[in-house]
């Protein structure tokens, strides 16, 4: 059975980060441990309730794509097994599904984001300006309908408990460089198309992802985090999608509908969830953990 981890606890490690799912730790020689909890996030708040499961099913789905991609790509991971360095007396079994040991990297400060379809934020600026993120797109496109070609769409990397923002490619050239910025935007748009592609055989649509990048002491380039999750990318499945609407998805926008109904103003403490958006949650995850990388957790 999947196991269950809201807050990890690895006495003789030096935490170093606690982000809104993932714990990390020092390692010896440049490296970290970097631990998927079943925290959920909705709106940049963390909710009370964790999804069981949740952190291994991310990390087992980020693992297939960082071997996958890894031709288009270096990643952060080293192959050192887990319960190589935990330390002694953790349960190896609560951790060895959801963590990774990696390169310590210096993190991209930039969100890369490819967008193959027109939701979300997108939508909304769309809607508002007739461009997205200051590339102009076509008249009349609606809601959810594919983009004559996949677009780099940065934002920003917010704080915690703060909004990322959109910003223009030139934006990201003030902030790290052309050069780092013009291999951010290859690297994200070859691994996006090459994912949708996958994807597709699987029948499902890969609307968006967002991909985290970081450089080595040398620069050299490398994906980073996690990849094309249900948390960091929308899925939908090709039989269900429709023009005009918000297609029913393969990751927690099922957490933000059910959030919707609510008077809830989007703030700190999150509200509770019911035992039934737990559960469809974790099967959503389940699901494409399963269609896409055919792996299934016991």
């Amino acid at each position: 059975m999947p196991t269950c981890l809201k807050h990890s606890d690895l006495p003789g490690l030096e935490p170093i980060y606690r982000g809104k799912v993932r714990d990390v730790y020092a390692l010896p020689d440049e490296r970290l441990l970097i631990i998927a909890s079943d925290r959920l996030s909705a709106f940049d708040v963390i909710l009370p309730d964790p999804i069981p499961g949740k952190g291994e099913m991310l990390t087992q789905i980020s693992n297939f794509w960082f071997g996958k991609s890894a031709h288009l790509m270096p990643n952060h991971l080293t192959g050192t097994a887990v319960a190589e360095v935990l330390p002694e007396g953790a349960d190896v079994a609560l951790y060895a599904r959801r963590a990774v040991v990696t390169k310590k990297l210096k993190p991209v400060p930039v969100e890369a984001i490819a967008r193959g379809y027109l939701i979300g934020s997108g939508w909304k600026d769309y809607q508002a300006t007739g461009s997205l993120c200051g590339i102009r797109l076509p008249q009349g496109l609606q809601q959810a309908e594919q983009l004559p070609e996949p677009i780099f769409t940065p934002s920003t990397k917010a704080a915690a408990g703060d909004h990322d923002e959109n910003i223009g490619f030139d934006q990201v050239v003030a902030s790290i460089g052309a050069d780092l910025a013009e291999q951010v935007r290859a690297a994200t748009l070859a691994i996006y198309r090459f994912a949708a592609a996958h994807a597709a055989e699987r029948g499902i649509i890969i609307a968006d992802t967002k991909l985290e990048f970081g450089t080595d002491s040398d620069g050299k380039l490398y994906v980073m985090d996690e990849m094309l999750t249900p948390d960091s990318s929308r899925f939908w499945p090709a039989d269900a999608y429709a023009l005009g609407t918000s297609p029913p998805s393969f990751d927690k926008q099922f957490v933000r509908d059910y959030l919707e109904t609510l008077d809830w103003n989007k703030k700190a403490p999150g509200p509770e969830l019911p035992r039934e958006v737990i559960e469809g949650t974790a099967a959503r995850y389940a699901e494409a953990l399963k269609r896409l990388a055919d792996i299934e957790l016991d």
